[in-house]
């Protein structure tokens, strides 16, 4: 599986517009949907975004939900009804819509985190902010952390 990995931060033109970064783009490249899916983080002032895929698995996952019960409606409003299908346009940008930028504090720059599966996209001091108690969590709960063993073996490294 690919992964996003690494910290990126792009300017945002006059239309809203932002590059995102040539990893990410070639992570998202084996997607049936050339683009990314992007929503407002219900967590943090972030916006949450992956490729379609995992937006597919996402809904999968509520759809296990009682349908007419209060967590399936939760998430479906949360997720898929605030999710935007953002395309990749000629030169591997896309358009930032105002209501994701807003919730996220975005105007002229955008940081590309890297999170695995998926990406967030954050305004850059807030990140680093965010960043910084995030490792200070990292920190104290660093024993807590174990690799997974690879299929059919002990673990490496």
């Amino acid at each position: 599986m690919a992964l996003f990995l690494s910290t990126f931060v792009n300017r945002i033109d006059r239309k809203g517009r932002v590059s995102v970064p040539a990893p990410f783009r070639t992570v998202l490249a084996a997607q049936t949907f050339p683009g990314v899916v992007a929503f407002p983080s219900f967590v943090v002032a972030a916006v949450e975004a992956s490729g379609i895929d995992r937006i597919e698995r996402l809904s999968a996952s509520i759809d296990r939900f009682d349908p007419f019960g209060d967590e399936h409606d939760a998430f479906a409003i949360s997720i898929l009804a605030e999710s935007h299908q953002l395309s990749f346009d000629s030169e591997g940008r896309i358009a930032l819509p105002d209501a994701l930028r807003e919730h996220a504090g975005i105007s002229d720059r955008a940081a590309f985190v890297g999170r695995g599966a998926t990406f967030q996209m954050w305004e850059p001091e807030a990140f680093r902010a965010y960043q910084e108690e995030a490792r200070k969590r990292a920190r104290d709960g660093r024993t807590s952390l174990r690799l997974d063993e690879p299929a059919g073996g002990a673990p490496t490294g």
